[in-house]
């Protein structure tokens, strides 16, 4: 459970990373990358939460 934590957890500081670098730059390659990575990030904790439903269920 930890792992998948360090999972979530990582990608969102990539996430706050880039927008503070568009931010900073005003490039908006670093907005659609945080972007990008917000969103698979936020797909794989829905996926997570998906699958601690389907155990807590099962």
């Amino acid at each position: 459970m930890l792992l998948i934590r360090w999972l979530i957890l990582l990608p969102l500081l990539v996430a706050i990373g880039a927008f503070v670098a568009y931010v900073l730059t005003g490039q908006q390659r670093f907005r659609r990358f945080g972007l990008r990575v917000f969103r698979l990030t936020l797909a794989a904790g829905l996926l997570m939460f998906a699958v601690m439903i389907y155990e807590r269920l099962a």
